[in-house]
């Protein structure tokens, strides 16, 4: 029996505006000459996430035929595609992400790609638990991209962003712990004041907090992103109009950025991921991490300083790699990108 044709769903006016309404974005493969342009004009299309810094990333990994490896952050899975090519079908990956929704989607797309279990397995697990992920096997090469993917900024359901309204929840696995709604509300002005300058350095970190406590000492609630985004946009009112604008937005993307730190525990994760890491490398196996923000990088750094001096790595980089401003240009979420790795000792 034929299957019977289902129209999409129409939009208002003459371009698609809402996450959901981008139909051609979320079927790249279905209309890849619209998801091309988009990329051309320096935009991510939405529902997509680009890989950063790829030729650096095999460059500083020398994947080879018949290795083991492990991509400890799915997403996507730009880079995954591109360590499994250099496999050329030989050898195994092994990738882990802590978010069951776009996980399952990759798997899809990877499978369709050619990748399945014979070369590729893929877990919903923390990358903390990097020792659990293949027991009694070393790795040739580890990859770890630790920004958010682009697929959970653009979707408000995921409540990443402060650009539309949403449920403030900014978990990456939205099946377990706290929304950053319920995290709000266990915080006092002091411990919030204090988790916003140590997260995201941000500078009005006592009025931001202020401005929140407020609310909840009235009895009201900060439950939707942009509700959160009223509150930062009033505590800041003080600052003179031309500058203000800018100001509201960068302290917003630093107030989001240090309640997605604390509510999935990103920077407790990293340290274990860290601590464990030259021990799940086989002598002469590299390692190579992303990361997007200050408090991220120095971790990785001060981790790979110290490792290196206890003789667990044979070398480390010395400076930070970073996309070039072509790179940027075709990708403006790659302008905070810094990329360090290390070589574990023969």
């Amino acid at each position: 029996m034929e299957q019977e044709h289902k129209r999409r769903p129409r939009y208002r006016g003459t371009h698609p505006r809402t996450f959901q309404e981008k139909y051609k974005e979320h079927d790249p493969e279905k209309y890849r000459s619209d998801v091309e342009k988009i990329i051309a004009s320096g935009k991510t299309p939405a529902g997509m996430h680009i890989p950063i810094l790829v030729d650096e990333i095999l460059d500083v990994l020398q994947i080879r035929p018949g290795q083991v490896g492990y991509d400890a952050t799915l997403g996507y899975g730009g880079h995954t595609g591109h360590m499994l090519e250099r496999l050329q079908g030989r050898g195994h990956l092994y990738a882990t992400d802590v978010d069951p929704i776009e996980m399952e989607k990759t798997r899809s797309r990877l499978a369709a790609a050619g990748y399945g279990p014979e070369i590729l397995t893929i877990q919903h697990r923390n990358f903390a638990d990097v020792d659990q992920v293949a027991p009694g096997v070393l790795f040739d090469f580890v990859l770890a991209d630790l920004g958010v993917s682009s697929m959970q900024i653009d979707d408000p359901a995921r409540g990443f962003t402060f650009k539309q309204d949403g449920p403030l929840d900014l978990r990456l696995d939205p099946s377990s712990g706290v929304t950053a709604a319920e995290r709000l509300r266990q915080l006092d002005q002091e411990e919030l004041e204090n988790l916003l300058a140590e997260n995201s350095d941000e500078p009005y970190a006592d009025r931001i907090a202020r401005a929140v406590c407020q609310v909840f000492r009235r009895g009201g609630t900060v439950d939707t992103t942009r509700q959160l985004y009223a509150l930062i946009e009033g505590a800041l009112s003080f600052l003179p109009a031309a500058e203000r604008k800018e100001a509201v937005k960068k302290s917003c993307q630093r107030t989001f950025q240090a309640l997605r730190i604390d509510v999935n525990s990103e920077f407790e994760v990293l340290y274990t991921f860290l601590d464990k890491l030259p021990h799940m490398l086989k002598p002469g196996g590299r390692a190579a991490i992303l990361t997007f923000h200050s408090g991220e990088d120095r971790l990785v750094k001060q981790a790979f300083r110290q490792q290196y001096r206890d003789g667990l790595y044979s070398d480390i980089a010395r400076e930070v790699i970073r996309p070039s401003p072509e790179e940027c240009r075709r990708n403006p979420r790659a302008h905070s990108t810094k990329l360090r790795w290390a070589v574990r000792t023969e």
